[in-house]
């Protein structure tokens, strides 16, 4: 068959599968398992989502590489060697490409194509999905694995286009190798991709301009190679370790305090932040266990921080600057790094406060704030993305009545347990807003998510069942409760991108389900032992036999 707005043939598979990331890989081989024909797209020249487009100096995952990959198959954890505690964008991106090869997951997947439109059809219960290279399926299921963090976000400045030199966003890196030796080059942005890039690009550039919105508080890696001795360690016990993981709340073997924060002397707080600083990574914010939930808590554990930023940046200026003052440690993403704040007493790099003197423009030769031009030859965007929502935002998705997703989420997202949204039938999210997504070890989180949607693609198939949807009703109970859990912590009190308060005109709402992996996926799973309790599956053959099974 051909549609009458294409020459293209339309093809017809059981489902459609945006992204080719950890979260579209490994739902292509649960959907093979199922023997459900499937097609994945992926915008990129390759697979690995987030890491085949984040290739910027310094880019690195905050999570120890031993923990930071996939659990389902016990061979692919014994074979696969890594080099070091955290691993960089190019190992992480071997590590994706070899999943694909050793499951023989390519034939599968298109590459360089963009889902552009996905519109329900409710008479057959079928989606008809558009690609931005003219062709059109028709799919049973439409799941999206397009990512957290791929929307990436350029700010709106006056005079970009004019800019004579170079210019990059840390999201979308270019392939070929970027030689800064001897420029000028301003990085605006010093979260996550910033604090990872400023300290790499300052080892190449002649004068490096920092220009800072807001601070944030980052935690040093202290990353090293990895012995083959602790891989075996680890390897010894990956089931054990995995099982513990994913019951815990960010889906990360980390040493989670039991204490409270005043239930020791002064010495021994000072102690445990000291031990922990000194590990490294994000744990510290696990020192105690009430950090994320009372204020005069996190105070006392931002304090340590911020002493850790005077005590290593020389300039008291600077470092003032560096320390953040304005938001609980925690509340914005953690950073870890490598050398951040060193980086800074280097001659040839300095910082501006975007707070006190603005960016009014870019010029030819620069950037110009209210106090002066600074002359560049290159611009680093470290701006970060519209998250969580932001890449299905950019596509142009319709359920029933013709109703845009877009259009049902103008106040925020709304779903069930961040896997499906009432009056969509067949659409799947994966790490959806609404589940713990963003502040898990997300490849932890993906697999729960392909696993129970899995689990309930199988029940349909057993029960000769052709569509799922979540209930209004369990939809708002869900959107409550992920509010409910999240205004009991200091969450909700900054405005971060869990919030969507990085982009203008996004609605403020938390985005996460803070409740913790563990819990959610207790959660889950009693969801689909109840029935799947807040979901309508049936059958188009016969609606009414297969609603008033599954009814509760």
């Amino acid at each position: 068959m051909t549609s009458p707005l294409s020459s293209h043939p339309v093809r017809t598979v059981d489902a459609v599968v945006i992204g080719a990331g950890f979260a579209g890989l490994y739902m292509l081989y649960r959907l093979r398992q199922l023997k459900l024909s499937a097609q994945v797209f992926e915008a990129g020249a390759g697979v690995g989502g987030t890491w085949y487009w984040n290739r910027y100096p310094g880019a690195r995952c905050d999570v120890e590489s031993m923990q930071y990959s996939y659990s389902f198959s016990p061979e692919l954890q014994q074979e696969w060697e890594w080099t070091e505690r955290y691993p960089q964008q190019a190992e992480i991106l071997r590590y994706i490409n070899h999943v694909a090869d050793r499951f023989d997951l390519r034939s599968d997947i298109q590459l360089e194509t963009r889902v552009t439109a996905a519109h329900y059809d409710e008479a057959k219960h079928l989606w008809t999905v558009k690609t931005d290279r003219g062709e059109e399926l028709v799919a049973r299921f439409l799941i999206s694995a397009a990512g957290c963090l791929s929307a990436g976000r350029v700010p709106t400045i006056p005079g970009l286009d004019s800019f004579e030199g170079k210019w990059y966003h840390t999201g979308n890196w270019p392939h070929d190798t970027v030689d800064f030796t001897r420029q000028r080059v301003g990085v605006i942005g010093t979260g996550s991709s910033g604090i990872q890039a400023i300290p790499a690009i300052a080892q190449q550039a002649g004068e490096v301009v920092v220009f800072q919105r807001t601070p944030n508080f980052s935690i040093p890696a202290w990353n090293r190679p990895l012995s083959a001795v602790e891989q075996q360690e680890w390897k010894a016990k990956y089931p054990e370790y995995r099982e513990q993981a994913r019951k815990t709340r960010s889906g990360i073997l980390y040493d989670y305090s039991q204490r409270g924060t005043f239930d020791v002397s002064e010495a021994e707080r000072q102690q445990e932040y000291e031990s922990r600083w000194r590990r490294g990574g994000a744990n510290y914010t696990h020192a105690f266990n009430d950090i994320f939930f009372k204020r005069e808590a996190n105070d006392q554990a931002a304090e340590f921080v911020r002493n850790k930023i005077r005590s290593i940046v020389k300039n008291s200026e600077v470092a003032a600057k560096l320390a953040p003052t304005d938001h609980a440690i925690g509340t914005k993403r953690i950073c870890v790094d490598t050398d951040y704040y060193d980086t800074f007493n280097l001659p040839h790099v300095s910082l501006v406060d975007l707070k006190a003197t603005p960016i009014k423009e870019i010029v030819a030769t620069g950037i110009r704030t209210t106090d002066t031009t600074y002359e560049l030859d290159s611009i680093v965007f470290a701006t970060g993305y519209d998250a969580v929502t932001g890449a299905l935002d950019r596509i142009d998705i319709r359920g029933r009545d013709g109703r845009a997703l877009k259009e049902k989420w103008t106040e925020g997202p709304r779903t069930y347990l961040g896997i499906m949204t009432a009056g969509f039938p067949n659409l799947f999210f994966i790490t959806g807003p609404g589940s713990p997504s963003v502040l898990t070890n997300v490849v932890v989180a993906i697999e729960q998510h392909v696993d129970w949607i899995a689990r309930c693609l199988r029940n349909m198939q057993e029960r000769a069942l052709n569509v799922a949807e979540a209930k209004a009703e369990a939809e708002n109970e869900w959107v409550a409760h992920v509010n409910e859990v999240a205004d009991k912590t200091l969450f909700p009190t900054t405005a971060s991108w869990y919030t969507g308060a990085n982009i203008p005109g996004k609605p403020r709402v938390f985005l996460p389900y803070v409740g913790g992996l563990g819990t959610y996926t207790v959660i889950c799973d009693q969801v689909a032992e109840d029935g799947y309790r807040g979901f309508l599956l049936q059958s188009p053959l016969a609606p009414e036999n297969a609603d008033a099974a599954n009814r509760p």
